[in-house]
């Protein structure tokens, strides 16, 4: 059964709509240098200077002319000095000489090649070269690597390691950032109980509310922790205006499958504009999606292993948008499956493995073991999620399959 005429709305037109929806927040910060990874960047970064700033030599040996290099033979040449990274050599090189040179070093006037001192035989204050050699070899030019005023990191992308050590090359000591999204999370339910206490019949602890919590402090968010709200409608209606009046985005777990005895959704209807869903995923079927005032809405599944699975598909790269990220997808690659895996089909399945690579050096996958939606012990033992098609059936051993590392998530 197709998931349309199933009534069951496809992820990637759930995703299209809540993208048209949400638009990115306003607002910067001006940070630090040692303040900036992880955040958004607001505005291209443009380099100040040309990155190498000067010729420099590439390698350890002799810097000479090129065109006094022999075409045949070997050629003396005399040691006139030495160039060092940091304390260039003084005046013009003739044609029959050369400078020792380090890695870095300026290239002296009168040279424009570096023969790496593997290839040179030095003999007292005379060093020697054999031909074939061409002439500009192991030197580095102004603006090579990156030329001034050129833009190195672009607007929305998220700031790496590698992109600080970047910016520190360039001088750059502070930088221009996306203001973090403030995102309100709480649990709904009267069988929930707080970490520490013991449970009583039917009551299980809260786990959701810390592996939401978890998800978006990687993201780099501020997370607002509003606890448990007991099935109460007044206490439900203050904690949604309350999480509403200080937040960008509101994240709830539970409440939102068809049928559920509680008061949240009579609470949203009232408070308001927020559509249930049956997404054609699995786990996850059952999703909230709409506005609390001027913040955006989200209420995630209460089983554990489809509140990750929705969050991660659903709410992760909806707050990326919403917060001025220029990431536009996830990794992923494709695996052969060790096992078969069973699917029915009519909705997208993302099923929990672990992918590792075979004796060969292959990518194959495995799954976790049960993959019920309650059994959130198959997300930790986890690295991957297998990503099987809604029309797809039953999966044989050996078959290719596309797979989500989950370390490519945030």
């Amino acid at each position: 059964m197709s998931s349309q005429g199933s009534g069951l709305l496809p992820l990637d037109e759930a995703l299209e709509k809540i993208r048209a929806a949400l638009k990115p927040v306003a607002g910067y910060a001006q940070v630090t240098l040692a303040e900036a990874l992880g955040r958004f960047l607001h505005e291209d970064i443009l380099s100040p200077i040309d990155v190498p700033g000067h010729r420099n030599s590439a390698m350890d040996g002799y810097a000479v002319a090129g065109s006094a290099l022999p075409e045949s033979g070997e050629k003396r040449f005399r040691v006139a000095g030495t160039a060092l990274a940091g304390a260039p050599y003084a005046g013009s090189v003739g044609p029959n000489e050369a400078v020792r040179i380090m890695t870095g070093a300026v290239v002296p006037e009168g040279t424009d090649t570096v023969i790496m001192q593997e290839k040179a035989r030095r003999e007292g204050e005379d060093v020697y070269f054999e031909a074939g050699h061409r002439s500009g070899e192991n030197v580095r030019h102004p603006g090579e690597d990156i030329a001034r005023n050129t833009v190195v990191l672009s607007t929305g992308r998220r700031i790496t390691p590698s992109d600080v050590g970047l910016l520190a090359s360039l001088g750059i000591a502070e930088v221009r950032v996306n203001r973090r999204l403030r995102v309100a999370i709480f649990s709904t339910g009267d069988e929930l109980v707080p970490l520490g206490q013991s449970l009583g019949e039917g009551e299980i602890y809260d786990s959701n509310r810390y592996t939401v919590a978890a998800m978006l402090r990687r993201m780099d968010v501020d997370v607002l922790d509003m606890g448990v709200v007991r099935d109460d409608p007044n206490a439900i209606e203050q904690a949604f205006t309350s999480a509403a009046e200080v937040a960008d985005v509101v994240i709830t777990s539970g409440g939102v499958s068809v049928g559920e005895a509680d008061f949240v959704k009579s609470t949203l209807d009232k408070l308001g504009e927020v559509d249930f869903w049956r997404i054609a995923m699995k786990p996850g079927k059952p999703l909230a999606f709409g506005r609390l005032g001027n913040a955006a809405f989200f209420g995630l599944p209460g089983n554990p292993v489809s509140a990750v699975a929705t969050f991660y598909q659903v709410v992760q790269p909806s707050l990326l948008h919403l917060t001025g990220s220029s990431d536009t997808g996830r990794l992923r690659v494709k695996a052969h499956t060790t096992e078969k895996l069973k699917k029915r089909p009519g909705r997208e399945d993302f099923q929990r493995g672990i992918l590792e690579s075979d004796a060969s050096g292959n990518l194959v996958v495995r799954g976790t073991g049960m993959q019920g939606s309650h059994v959130l012990s198959s997300v930790s033992r986890a690295n991957c999620f297998i990503v099987l098609p809604a029309e797809s059936g039953d999966v044989e051993a050996g078959d290719e399959v596309t797979v989500e590392p989950f370390a490519a998530f945030m």
